[in-house]
């Protein structure tokens, strides 16, 4: 969505792109947020789209792309107009998680999302063996990756529904902010 100004965003909700490898817990994570209940889901082909607002925060469109390997090369058809990312890793598929860096990598290149901030999900904290968000930060490089945005990496469980209304709490803060600073800016631009 580029920069914001606080005219064209009033009412509006920020439009937030979940992107992750097949199975990572998308869908279910999106509909646990929605309905707040563990739900039985499919592999998305294609893309599911939900409005979420929580505790009366910023309402946010979420759009579930499907993490299939040939979803992920039109991934970044869908960046466009994206306020925020969350990427969602199975901390229980090490077999899978350099591709899952890779295709996150690729991802945060996209002009269209330069900049916005990013939650990364790592999902399956339930499952025994399931690397911690810490392990995951690290394997994943997001420290290097992330520098020049805002992010957070949070441990979470979609069947449970442990961690995801803190981490997007923490992605709702940092869109705020996003736009109080963009904001700002405008209006500084209008004084000169």
């Amino acid at each position: 969505m580029g920069q914001w100004s606080s005219k064209s965003r009033k009412g509006r909700q920020a439009h937030v792109l979940l992107l992750g490898l097949d199975s990572a817990g998308k869908s279910t994570l999106l509909y646990k947020l929605k309905f707040a209940k563990a739900m039985m889901t499919m592999p998305t082909i294609g893309f599911n789209v939900e409005m979420i607002e929580l505790e009366n925060s910023l309402p946010l469109t979420v759009w579930d792309v499907g993490g299939q390997e040939k979803m992920r090369s039109v991934w970044s058809c869908y960046c466009e107009n994206t306020d925020a990312l969350v990427y969602v890793v199975d901390s229980t598929d090490e077999k899978r998680l350099e591709v899952s860096r890779k295709e996150f990598e690729h991802i945060l290149k996209n002009e269209h999302i330069k900049n916005v901030p990013v939650v990364l999900l790592a999902n399956k904290q339930d499952m025994p063996g399931a690397l911690t968000a810490e392990d995951i930060t690290r394997k994943l490089r997001v420290k290097q990756l992330c520098s020049d945005r805002n992010w957070y990496v949070q441990p979470c469980c979609a069947l449970t529904g442990e961690g995801l209304a803190e981490g997007f709490r923490k992605l709702t803060a940092f869109v705020k902010s996003r736009i109080k600073s963009s904001g700002d800016t405008l209006a500084l631009f209008k004084q000169k």
